[in-house]
């Protein structure tokens, strides 16, 4: 507890110059919240208090569906561009292996040899820079 731990901590920010302010926090993970839902008895006496955080909740609820369903959404059409993103990969690979027996049939009535096609490998090495 000697001065070098006082003098070594920096300040902290203050609030309004912190990066993430309370708003944005509240758009960004909305859809997690657990919100309560309370509603006063008719014709009972409701504290101020009491009706200050129905309101709030009420907030919290229309914004926490409207951060559900943009996630939703956005996980859709996600879903929906790898899905096809992924039949545009097969029907390449199938038409790949389609273009491969073409050539051996025509290698095969040609009389002639088909030589499968071989993974290309590269060897590199530097050799300048390495003692100095």
């Amino acid at each position: 507890f000697g001065s070098r731990s006082l003098l070594s901590r920096a300040p902290r920010p203050s609030r309004s110059q912190q990066p993430h302010s309370r708003s944005r926090a509240y758009s960004e993970m909305a859809e997690r919240y657990l919100i309560t839902k309370e509603a006063a008895p008719e014709g009972a006496a409701v504290p101020e208090k009491v009706q200050l955080k129905i309101a709030r909740n009420a907030t919290l609820a229309e914004e926490k569906a409207k951060a559900v369903a943009a996630k939703a959404q956005a996980t859709a059409e996600t879903r929906e561009a790898l899905k096809k993103r992924a039949q545009e990969y097969e029907k390449e690979y199938a038409d790949h292996e389609q273009k491969l027996v073409d050539l051996r049939r025509e290698a095969k009535v040609g009389g002639n040899f088909f030589v499968e096609p071989e993974a290309k490998l590269l060897f590199v090495v530097r050799i300048k820079g390495i003692i100095k």
